[in-house]
């Protein structure tokens, strides 16, 4: 197994992507080289990826979001822009959906790019989002690998543990190229 190189400023790009690395590793690396932090995984990826080609610094836009600041939730009020998902958002569906809501990412991605629904239909949403849940399965985003591995190796795995399976997940994660679960990484647990 090759060993997975040091994030460091002598790494070329490819060989960069080409291994897995923790978001606290590529945060470590943006402080000690004067990058900006902020940002998901993906987009810090990107910023480092270009600093190591470049040796220049990408500079994240500056916006500001204009909040909406709404007094009183009904069902006929409209999903304001740029939602954030507050305490008052919550309370509201806690008592429309009941004790078991929660904003998980398929809801808030829904509110995200929905805004001008009223908040009825983001009920009807959240349910349908559910029952899509229930009958197979979601999309996990890009960032969340480990999470798709993990799903990816019981799937092709029946009977098998969660300590196989991140046993597997550490070792593909050592190795260059992709991440995503194979049944060659069955390796780590023979």
């Amino acid at each position: 197994m090759t060993e997975r190189p040091i994030l460091n400023r002598n790494l070329d790009s490819k060989t960069f992507r080409d291994h897995y690395y923790l978001k606290e590793e590529l945060i470590d690396f943006c402080r000690k080289n004067a990058l900006p932090v902020s940002g998901g995984k993906i987009e810090i990826t990107d910023r480092i990826a270009h600093f190591l080609d470049t040796g220049k610094i990408l500079s994240v836009p500056k916006t500001k979001k204009k909040v909406t600041v709404i007094s009183d939730i009904e069902e006929s009020t409209e999903i304001e822009p740029d939602i954030i998902c507050s305490e008052k958002h919550r309370a509201f569906f806690k008592k429309h959906i009941g004790r078991g809501f929660s904003f998980n990412v398929a809801f808030q991605n829904w509110l995200k790019n929905n805004s001008g629904k009223t908040y009825k239909e983001a009920i009807a949403a959240y349910d349908q989002i559910l029952e899509n849940k229930k009958k197979g399965k979601t999309k996990i985003d890009k960032q969340f690998e480990y999470n798709t591995y993990i799903r990816d190796f019981f799937a092709d795995n029946q009977g098998k543990s969660l300590e196989q399976a991140i046993q597997c997940w550490k070792y593909k994660k050592q190795l260059p190229g992709h991440n995503r679960y194979e049944r060659a990484d069955l390796t780590a647990i023979k």
